[in-house]
C-alpha cells in the first residue's frame, strides 16, 4: 500500500468516526497513529509522542486560550449578558423586529468579551428567548436570529478560533483582532437588515414597535459601563502596546472578577463554576491540539499535502477559483466536524497551498490575515448552516416549543447575507485589512 494511499485512508477513517460520534479527539487521533505505524512502525511513534505531546502543551502562546476563556466564564457566571441585552433593546425597541435586532448586537457585543460563540449564544438566548416569546415574536425568527448572532463569537476578539490560526499560522494575535473587527461589523448590519427586511415582508412574526422612554434608556446605558471598561482597558491596552494579548488576558480576568464581585453578582459557587468550565473546555480544545497533531504528522510522512499542493499548483487554476473551492470545501466539512477541529486539521495543509498563490498582489502577512478572516467567516455560516449548525442545536435545546426544522428555515435569510459578506471579503481584501494598515 503506497503511501498516498495511507494518507487518504487515514482522512477517510478520520470522517468515518466524526460521522459516527466518537470524540473529535480521538477521531483524530487513532488513525492519526495507525497511520504513522503503517508508514514508519511503533518505534518511531513512540519517539514522535515522547516529545509532540509536550511540546505542544507547553507553548507559552497558548496560555492566552485559557485565560480569555476564563475571562468569558466569569462574565457569564456574573451576569453581564442581561445589561447588554437591555440597552441594545432599549435603542432599538422603536423598530418593528427591535428585539430581534437588540438580541444581535447583545450576541456580538457579549462575544468580544466572552470569546465563545457556544456561551454567547447560550447566555444571550437564555436572557432574550423568554422575552421576545412574551411580547409576541414567532418561534421562529426568535430562535433564528438569536442563533445567528451568537456565530458572531467565531470571529470578534477574542475569539478562540482566531487566536488558534494565529498560533498555527504564526501571525500576530493583536493583527488578527483588528482584521476582525470590520468583518464582524458588516455581519451584525447584515444581520439587522436581514430581520428588518423578514419583519416587513413577514410582520406577524413580530410585535408593533415600542419606544422606550429617554430615561431607560439613560438607566440602561449606565448598566453596561462594566462591559464597555472592561473591552476598553484590555483590548485599548492590547492595540496600544501597553501589553501583549496573554497579559491583556489576565487583567481582563482580575477586571472582570473584581467588577462582578462589587456587583454582588459573584459568590464562591459561580467562581468555581466557572474555573471547571473553564479547566473543562480548555482540556477538550488541548486534546483536539494533540489530536490534530498527530494526524498532520502522519499526513506529513505521507506526502499527501505536498502532493495536494503540488497538484494544485500544476493545474493552472485561476486563484479566486481555488479559494472558493477551499471555501465550499469548509462549508461541507462544518457539516460533520465544529471549527476549532477544522482549524486545526486543515491549516497545517491549506495554508502553504493559498500563501504559494498570488491574490490581488497582496504580500504574505497580508494574505495570512486574510485567509484567516475567510475561514473564520466560513466557521460562521457552518454554525448554523443546515444539517448540523452547532448553534441551531443549542438554541433547540433552550427553546423545546419550536420545532428545528422551524429554527433552519428562520436562519436562511441570514444565510443569505453571509454569502453576501463572504463573496464582498473574498473580491476586496483591504475590507478585512484596512483597518490593520490603519492602526499598525
Amino acid at each position: 500500500m503506497s503511501a498516498l494511499s495511507i494518507g487518504l485512508a487515514m482522512f477517510a477513517a478520520m470522517l468515518a468516526l466524526m460521522a459516527v460520534r466518537v470524540p473529535i479527539a480521538i477521531a483524530m487521533f487513532v488513525p492519526g497513529a495507525v497511520g504513522y505505524v503503517a508508514l514508519s512502525g511503533w518505534l518511531p511513534l513512540l519517539a514522535h509522542l515522547k516529545g509532540a505531546v509536550y511540546g505542544r502543551v507547553s507553548v507559552y502562546d497558548l496560555s492566552v486560550i485559557p485565560l480569555f476563556m476564563l475571562m468569558g466564564a466569569i462574565a457569564v457566571q456574573g451576569g453581564l449578558a442581561k445589561a447588554l441585552f437591555d440597552f441594545a433593546n432599549a435603542l432599538l425597541g422603536r423598530f418593528r423586529g427591535g428585539m430581534a435586532m437588540a438580541g444581535v448586537l447583545a450576541c456580538a457585543a457579549f462575544g468580544s468579551i466572552s470569546g465563545s460563540t457556544v456561551a454567547t449564544t447560550a447566555t444571550i438566548a437564555q436572557v432574550a428567548y423568554p422575552q421576545m416569546r412574551r411580547i409576541g415574536y414567532s418561534g421562529r425568527l426568535a430562535t433564528a436570529a438569536l442563533a445567528t448572532g451568537g456565530t458572531m463569537g467565531v470571529l470578534l476578539p477574542p475569539s478562540v478560533t482566531l487566536m488558534v490560526y494565529a498560533i498555527l499560522t504564526e501571525q500576530n494575535i493583536t493583527k488578527m483582532f483588528l482584521a476582525a473587527y470590520v468583518p464582524a461589523l458588516i455581519a451584525a448590519l447584515g444581520y439587522i437588515l436581514a430581520i428588518a427586511l423578514v419583519v416587513r415582508v413577514h410582520p406577524q412574526q413580530a410585535p408593533a414597535a415600542q419606544s422606550a422612554p429617554a430615561a431607560e434608556v439613560l438607566s440602561a446605558a449606565l448598566r453596561v459601563w462594566p462591559i464597555v471598561a472592561i473591552f476598553g482597558v484590555v483590548f485599548g491596552g492590547i492595540y496600544g502596546g501597553l501589553f501583549t494579548a496573554t497579559e491583556g488576558a489576565a487583567i481582563g480576568n482580575v477586571l472582570t472578577c473584581t467588577i462582578t464581585l462589587l456587583r454582588r453578582e459573584m459568590d464562591r459557587t459561580k467562581f468555581v463554576a466557572a474555573v471547571r468550565t473553564t479547566a473543562q473546555t480548555s482540556g477538550m480544545i488541548f486534546l483536539i491540539f494533540i489530536g490534530a497533531d498527530m494526524i498532520n504528522a502522519s499526513l506529513a510522512l505521507s506526502q499527501l499535502p505536498a502532493q495536494l499542493a503540488d497538484l494544485v499548483g500544476h493545474l493552472q487554476i485561476p486563484p479566486l477559483l481555488v479559494m472558493a473551492g477551499v471555501m465550499l470545501f469548509y462549508v461541507l466539512l462544518g457539516c460533520v466536524m465544529d471549527e476549532m477541529s477544522m482549524i486545526l486539521l486543515t491549516v497545517p495543509t491549506l495554508f502553504p497551498v493559498i500563501m504559494g498563490m498570488d491574490f490581488f498582489g497582496l504580500g504574505p502577512a497580508d494574505k495570512a490575515l486574510w485567509f484567516g478572516i475567510l475561514i473564520l467567516t466560513v466557521c460562521e455560516i457552518g454554525m448554523i448552516f443546515p444539517p448540523v449548525g452547532l448553534n441551531v442545536y443549542i438554541m433547540n435545546g433552550l427553546a423545546r416549543d419550536v420545532p428545528m426544522v422551524d429554527t433552519y428555515k428562520g436562519v436562511v435569510p441570514f444565510l443569505v447575507t453571509d454569502g453576501l459578506r463572504l463573496a464582498l471579503l473574498i473580491a476586496f481584501p483591504a475590507t478585512a485589512l484596512w483597518l490593520v494598515h490603519r492602526l499598525t
